[in-house]
């Protein structure tokens, strides 16, 4: 496989009041920046190095660790809010006073929560895999998710089923993905530990019942958005994305028909295009 940007990306930190958070970047620095807020158990290691070349071809890429995750300090939040109030504080330390945001899975959870409390931080919204919590009529995941989402040590055939549809071209995309991510995961062993795990299914949990959720919010949502699934996704469902279509008329809806929750790993390139035509 050639090699990527990130692949030797520096792992930088940056002091904030939840601890040193984590940072990779990636692209022009003088360009605009990108932030990406990553999925449930994931850390700076489980980005796709391929989708990251591609954005960093015309942007300014950051990801990181929120806090008590990975390779950033301080103690994990259990509520969407609390990752918000840090990703804002990630943003203050590093001097950026207005950024592009895509949030995948989780990630796509605080994207919203924050393009809805702090719009004058966010220019363009991704939300990518993920829903605005509380839809009415949601099917919901798929009932084997739970099984293989929370074991103590996910292999190979677990992100299969969670990430890609059960199909052959499906499979081998997703077996092409996870050899790309392992040649930093291989190494650091990177996941998140079981009380990071509770906080942030808590997290999850209050979005999804619509305790938390900004469902009843979209009509707030002042910047223009791109939603984004596969429809295949056995853990966000597909049907929320065209909720929030539906509720959001400053929208784009991009439905990738062979995939699934990580259609954006499937499809990096085309994706990466996506993103950058609507960001620019």
């Amino acid at each position: 496989m050639p090699s990527h940007l990130f692949d030797s990306a520096e792992t930088r930190h940056v002091d904030a009041p939840h601890g040193a958070l984590a940072y990779r970047e990636v692209g022009p620095a003088t360009a605009a920046p990108l932030l990406l807020l990553n999925r449930f158990r994931g850390t700076l290691d489980h980005w796709d190095p391929a989708l990251l070349d591609v954005l960093a071809a015309h942007r300014r890429v950051i990801v990181f660790d929120s806090a008590g995750v990975g390779y950033s300090g301080g103690e994990p939040t259990d509520t969407v809010r609390g990752m918000t109030e840090v990703a804002v504080a990630f943003l203050d330390a590093l001097g950026l006073q207005k950024v592009d945001l895509l949030g995948w899975s989780m990630g796509g959870f605080v994207a919203l929560d924050l393009a809805l409390e702090r719009p004058e931080r966010v220019r363009r919204l991704v939300v990518a895999g993920s829903g605005p919590g509380g839809v009415p009529g949601n099917p919901g995941p798929d009932p084997r998710v739970p099984e293989h989402a929370l074991r103590e040590k996910n292999d190979y055939e677990d992100f299969l089923f969670l990430f890609y549809p059960e199909t052959e071209t499906g499979r081998s995309a997703g077996l092409d993905s996870l050899r790309r991510i392992d040649r930093r995961l291989a190494r650091s062993g990177q996941d998140v530990p079981a009380p990071v795990r509770e906080a942030q299914m808590n997290a999850i949990v209050r979005w999804n019942s619509g305790i938390d959720s900004a469902w009843s919010r979209l009509d707030d949502l002042a910047v223009p958005a791109l939603f984004a699934n596969g429809a295949h996704d056995a853990m966000e469902h597909v049907y929320q994305t065209y909720a929030m279509a539906q509720a959001v008329p400053n929208s784009k809806t991009v439905i990738y028909g062979d995939a699934g929750h990580a259609f954006l790993f499937q499809h990096p390139e085309d994706f990466g295009g996506e993103v950058l035509r609507f960001i620019e």
